[in-house]
């Protein structure tokens, strides 16, 4: 066999080779898609049960050597969107116990959670405060721990005001600013009138939304005069949340999950026949040892102040 014989003939077997194995690789795909298409309808499909037991926050706080992190409201967010494209969902328990957080951050959870397109039940374990209704208010049906806290709902900004304290020890602040609120709610100063005129019609728009989501979700479902009543950002326990309607059942998280499986229309006998799928949200940012979370004790930043549902 000649020079160019042998060329060709590795040529070939290598374009064979290639082909082959692209074959084998779409095969495999093609056989996972059906082998997961085959074992959910031989298993049927699962609840899948998200646990959301930590503030709600834009940054959320990696894992140090000290303590343990969770996720920000963007991870959150996506883990829950990310079950509209699970096949073997068939329906969807937020476990709150949660105090709530910041207004954006609980915003952009409720979105996910809002444009779920399959069943959903939130279950108040212990904490279910202001954001954390926020949120659950976008499910289908809540289930309360009869004792557990929730409610507050409202919008709360605090500023620390410590120009007396600097007075005593001797510091002066000056402030040059561009107009006269750009200072607005520092510790170096009280605010005046005007200022605090500014933060309350900023507080009263946003609380309003807050009001008018739960009175939408909640359309049907609320006592109106208990809910007047209770939505000055008191807290409430679990059975004078559903006494003004702002929940739907007392019971357990076993209760929620079943309520997941009916709305779902998962067949089952007894409790033990519903499949559950546990949703990590474990936060993804730093790690043990990462620069974020050996900096983050030791940063000094100026923020401007915060709204939150808390």
């Amino acid at each position: 066999m000649n020079h160019n014989s042998q060329k060709k003939s590795r040529t070939r077997l290598i374009l064979g080779t290639g082909l082959l194995l692209v074959g084998v690789f779409l095969a495999i795909i093609v056989l996972f898609f059906l082998f997961s298409a085959i074992s959910t309808s031989l298993v049927g499909q699962c609840v899948a049960v998200v646990d959301i037991n930590t503030p709600l926050t834009v940054e959320g706080s990696p894992t140090t050597l000290f303590s343990d992190g969770y996720a920000s409201s963007e991870e959150l967010a996506y883990v829950i969107g990310d079950l509209n494209t699970r096949s073997d969902v068939g329906a969807v328990v937020l476990v709150m116990n949660s105090p709530g957080g910041s207004v954006v951050a609980t915003r952009e959870v409720y979105t996910a959670v809002d444009e779920l397109d399959k069943p959903s039940v939130a279950y108040f374990r212990e904490v279910a405060a202001s954001g954390a209704y926020y949120v659950a208010s976008g499910t289908d049906y809540i289930v309360s721990d009869p004792d557990a806290l929730t409610g507050s709902i409202g919008v709360i900004a605090t500023f620390t005001q410590m120009s007396g304290l600097f007075e005593k020890i001797g510091v002066n602040v000056t402030s040059i600013t561009s107009g006269p609120h750009k200072d607005m709610g520092s510790s170096y100063r009280n605010m005046t009138d005007t200022e605090n005129q500014i933060l309350q019609a900023l507080i009263d728009e946003v609380y309003s939304e807050f009001r008018g989501v739960v009175l939408e979700n909640r359309k049907g479902r609320l006592n109106m005069a208990k809910f007047e009543e209770v939505t000055d950002g008191r807290i409430l326990s679990g059975r004078q949340a559903k006494s003004a309607g702002l929940v739907d059942a007392l019971g357990s998280k076993k209760d929620a999950i079943i309520k997941a499986a009916e709305l779902a229309g998962i067949d089952y006998d007894s409790y033990d026949d519903i499949r559950v799928c546990a949703v990590s949200t474990t936060s993804t940012d730093g790690g043990l040892f990462g620069a974020g979370a050996i900096l983050k004790p030791f940063r000094v930043v100026s923020e401007p102040p915060q709204l939150s549902f808390q």
